[in-house]
């Protein structure tokens, strides 16, 4: 057997398993997602093993959703990490077959605290799947792999499991981008969402800028001395009347056979799309690659007045 079909036959394993539970759940899971939505506390993901780096994946996910959740080690639960409990949180246990000694023993010790408990188990007939207030079942028909042994769709569907739930918790409570924001403060999505168009944009100084009389030469020679791959065409009250790009220039140096005499106006593009200074990167970012043709630079505009120039090598 060729290595793709190997490839493909555990993608279309897990795909399948993804599916059919989706289908089996949907009809089912809103009494969680209710239990999840009201806890007062946080949610507390434990699981070892592979269920263990799920749950630290899954429990991550909710934090950064809005949904306050730490990962509990099943086993060093027992060695100290149960300060973190509270009686007004919840507990997400994971487990594929659901007899993970560990689990078994941690649900009892939870239920002292007056946790509620929700287990998401492979085999719905185990004790961990018996003793949880809700049991999502996550059972899968095989493996993606020839032995049936390995943890791949079984663990794919856990953390698919997972992330639709922390979606559902986000969407139930309106969790905007600026709350995303408020939980990503680094990273290019913190800073997509939260720098503003001014933050990284080249100011006028730095940027081409001519007239529409100007000459296409001067352009080039403008653009060189300055090269941000654009030239932003103004009036003598320094508003945009258009945009020079270099892809411009090159495609009128192909279909004319001489540059001399032509002017801005004449390779200008008229009414370019534009951006304000206090826009974020990320509207930035829609305008420029959100589009048929992907542009990369856009003038930055206040009140109709040129501010400076932004491309999409400024944002990333």
């Amino acid at each position: 057997m060729l290595h793709s079909a190997h490839f493909l036959r555990s993608m279309e394993i897990e795909s399948a398993a993804i599916h059919e539970a989706a289908q089996r759940l949907a009809p089912i899971i809103d009494p969680v997602i209710e239990m999840m939505s009201t806890c007062g506390g946080k949610i507390i993901v434990c699981g070892v093993g592979k269920s263990g780096l799920i749950g630290r994946k899954i429990s991550a996910t909710l934090s950064s959703t809005g949904t306050p959740s730490i990962f509990m080690h099943a086993g060093e639960a027992f060695h100290g990490d149960l300060g973190v409990c509270a009686s007004d949180d919840l507990a997400l246990l994971i487990t594929h077959s659901g007899t993970t000694v560990e689990l078994v023993r941690l649900i009892p010790v939870l239920r002292s605290f007056g946790m509620k408990i929700i287990a998401i188990v492979g085999h719905p007939d185990s004790p961990v799947a018996r003793d949880a207030d809700f049991t999502i079942d996550a059972s899968v028909e095989r493996e993606s792999d020839s032995l049936n042994l390995v943890p791949t769709a079984s663990s794919t569907l856990a953390l698919a499991i997972g992330d639709a739930l922390a979606i559902s918790l986000m969407e139930n409570r309106s969790f905007s981008k600026d709350d995303f924001a408020k939980y990503h403060p680094g990273g290019q999505l913190g800073k997509n969402l939260l720098w503003k168009v001014y933050q990284v944009m080249h100011p006028m100084q730095r940027v081409a800028c001519v007239f529409s009389h100007t000459s296409v030469k001067e352009v080039i020679i403008q653009m060189t001395q300055y090269p941000l791959g654009a030239a932003c065409v103004v009036n003598e009250h320094q508003q945009l009347i258009g945009l020079i790009t270099d892809g411009d220039i090159r495609r009128k140096l192909v279909e004319w056979d001489e540059i001399s005499g032509r002017t801005a106006r004449e390779i200008m593009t008229e009414n370019p799309i534009t951006v304000a200074p206090n826009d974020t990167l990320i509207q930035a970012i829609e305008l420029m690659e959100k589009r048929k043709s992907p542009i990369s630079v856009l003038p930055v505009l206040e009140h109709g007045i040129v501010k400076g120039l932004i491309r999409i090598h400024d944002v990333y």
